[in-house]
C-alpha cells in the first residue's frame, strides 16, 4: 500500500516547482478542485456498482477516470488547454435537469482556477493523486488523516487560517452538544466542515440500520461564504461517505435579513466557530433588527444562532474574549443570549489554540434556548503539564478535554470551575469576561491594589522625563554653550 502521507508531502513539492502556484492557499485550492474530482470519480464508480441505475452528471470526456488516468495520458500544453478552455469552464456551466449533483458540481467550481503554467508538472500531481485509492478502506482512512493535515497547513497560509478549526476543539464542542439521530444540525460557518464531519462522526456511533445511514445523509446543512473552504469542504464530506453533499451551499450567511429566516428553517442543533476579529462589508448590519446592528461578525453570527435554532435547541460555539468583555451593541446582544437561551456552560482557553493564525483568547458557550439562563458555570481549561502554548508541531489534544468531560456530568467547584449567578452577571453590565476566583495568578487583579501601583509608575515617569530633560540642557550647554 502506497504511503499516503509520502505521496501528499511529493505532490507539494512538485507544485512548488510550479512558477503559477506560489503559496500555500494558492496550492491548497488548486489540490482541492483536483482531489475533489478524483474522489467524486471514486465515490461513482461505487455507486455505478451498488446502483442499476446511476447516471453520472458529468459528460464521459469530463470525468477522471477519462482524461486523468491514463499515466501516459494527456501532459504539457495539450493537458493545459484541455484543463483551462474544456474542463474548468464547462464544470463551470454545468447543465443537468435541475439534478442535486449537477448543482453541486458547478456551485464548487464556479470560482476554482488552475493556477499552474506548466503541464508537465500538473500530469506528474495527477500521476502523483492516482497513487491514492479513494475505494480502499485503508488509503481513504489514511488519507482522511493526510487531508485534516492539510487543512491545518490552511492555518499558516495566510488569512485562510480562520477556515479551520482544531479537530479537538470541533469534536469537544458536538460531544458536549450531543446531536441524536432524527435531529436537524447547521453551521452557518462552515469553513472546511470539520464541525459537520464530527457531527457525521457522532451520529454514526448511533446508527443501527441503512434508514440511520441515510437520515446522517439528509440531517445537516451548511453554509460558507468563501470559495477555497467550500470546495475543500465538499471534498471532505465526500471522503466521509457523504453521497450528495449539495446541503453544503456557497452563500454568505449573514447577507440575507434576520426576519427572513422563517420558523421552518429552524434547527435543532447548531455547532459553529464563526469567523472573529474581522468587520462585515458595509450594509450588512441593515439585516438586523436596529438594536443589535454592529459589523463585527462573531456578535452578528450569536445573534443568527439565537434566531435559527427551535425552542429547546442547543448550540456550542467558538467566542473570543471580545464578545464577552465588550460593552455597548454586544452588552445588549449578551442580555438577549441570557434572557431567551439558557447559557449553561463557558470554557475558558487559553491563548495559542489558534496559534499561528490569531493569538487571540476564545471561549466555547454552550446554551439552550428556550429558557433564560438562571447561573453560568465557567471553566478554565489549563495547558497540559510542562506546556506554555500551543503551536502548529504542538497542537491543543481531544485527550485534555478529558475533565471537563468528566466534570460534565457531575458539576462541582474545583480549582478550574466555578459558577455566576444571571443576577451578578446582570449587576455587572452582562461582562462575561469573569476570571477564575480560584486562581490568584488569573487576571489583572483589584482596582485597590492596582491604583497605588499604578500612580507609583506615573510618579516614576514623570522623575524618568525631568532626569532626561536635565541631562539633555546639560549636554546642550556643554556644547553650544548656556542654554536660555
Amino acid at each position: 500500500m502506497p504511503n499516503v502521507s509520502n505521496i501528499v508531502k511529493t505532490i507539494q513539492d512538485i507544485m512548488r516547482k510550479d512558477a503559477g502556484t506560489y503559496g500555500d492557499a494558492q496550492r491548497l485550492e488548486q489540490l482541492g478542485w483536483m482531489f475533489f474530482l478524483k474522489i467524486f470519480d471514486a465515490r461513482e464508480q461505487e455507486l455505478e456498482i451498488l446502483r442499476d441505475n446511476y447516471k453520472s452528471p458529468l459528460p464521459a470526456h469530463l470525468r477522471w477516470s477519462a482524461w486523468a488516468a491514463d499515466e501516459e495520458g494527456m501532459t504539457g500544453e495539450g493537458l493545459l488547454d484541455f484543463v483551462n478552455n474544456t474542463l474548468l469552464p464547462k464544470l463551470k456551466n454545468l447543465t443537468g435537469s435541475g439534478d442535486r449533483l449537477s448543482i453541486l458540481i458547478r456551485t464548487t467550481f464556479e470560482d476554482a482556477n488552475n493556477y499552474m503554467k506548466n503541464g508537465t508538472l500538473m500530469r506528474q500531481v495527477i500521476n502523483k493523486i492516482n497513487g491514492i485509492d479513494f475505494n480502499a478502506s485503508d488509503d481513504r482512512h489514511m488519507f482522511g488523516d493526510i487531508y485534516e493535515k492539510l487543512l491545518k497547513d490552511l492555518q499558516s497560509a495566510g488569512n485562510a487560517g480562520e477556515f479551520y478549526t482544531p479537530r479537538a476543539v470541533t469534536q469537544f464542542i458536538v460531544e458536549q452538544v450531543n446531536p441524536k439521530l432524527g435531529e436537524t444540525i447547521l453551521d452557518p460557518a462552515c469553513g472546511t466542515g470539520g464541525f459537520l464531519v464530527s457531527t457525521i462522526e457522532h451520529l454514526r456511533k448511533q446508527a443501527k440500520t441503512a434508514e440511520d445511514e441515510q437520515s446522517i445523509q439528509e440531517c445537516f446543512e451548511g453554509i460558507e461564504k468563501k470559495h477555497l473552504p467550500h470546495v475543500l469542504c465538499m471534498t471532505n464530506l465526500l471522503l466521509h461517505g457523504i453521497d450528495v453533499p449539495s446541503n453544503v451551499r456557497h452563500d454568505n450567511t449573514l447577507s440575507r435579513p434576520l426576519r427572513d429566516w422563517s420558523p421552518k428553517e429552524r434547527v435543532d442543533i447548531i455547532v459553529t466557530n464563526p469567523p472573529f476579529g474581522g468587520m462585515e462589508e458595509d450594509g450588512i448590519e441593515a439585516n438586523f433588527p436596529s438594536e443589535f446592528r454592529t459589523r463585527e461578525t462573531a456578535d452578528l453570527f450569536l445573534v443568527l444562532i439565537m434566531k435559527l435554532l427551535k425552542p429547546g435547541g442547543r448550540a456550542g460555539m467558538v467566542l473570543p474574549d471580545g464578545t464577552l468583555f465588550g460593552e455597548g451593541v454586544k452588552t445588549r446582544i449578551k442580555e438577549a443570549l441570557l434572557s431567551d437561551c439558557n447559557l449553561h456552560t463557558i470554557v475558558r482557553l487559553p491563548n495559542g489554540v489558534f496559534n499561528p493564525y490569531t493569538g487571540i483568547r476564545t471561549n466555547l458557550l454552550f446554551f439552550t434556548k428556550g429558557q433564560p439562563t438562571t447561573e453560568i458555570w465557567y471553566y478554565e481549561h489549563p495547558y497540559p503539564p510542562g506546556a506554555k502554548s500551543y503551536n502548529k508541531g504542538k497542537p491543543i489534544r481531544i485527550e485534555e478535554f478529558d475533565p471537563e468531560k468528566a466534570w460534565w456530568i457531575n458539576r462541582v467547584e474545583n480549582k478550574q470551575a466555578w459558577r455566576v449567578t444571571a443576577g451578578q452577571i446582570k449587576s455587572g453590565n452582562y461582562n462575561l469576561d469573569l476570571k477564575n476566583p480560584h486562581n490568584p495568578d488569573t487576571g489583572p487583579g483589584d482596582v485597590d491594589h492596582l491604583l497605588p501601583v499604578y500612580e507609583k509608575l506615573l510618579a516614576q515617569i514623570v522623575e524618568t522625563r525631568a532626569a532626561l530633560k536635565r541631562e539633555l540642557h546639560d549636554a546642550l550647554s556643554a556644547t553650544t554653550g548656556p542654554v536660555e
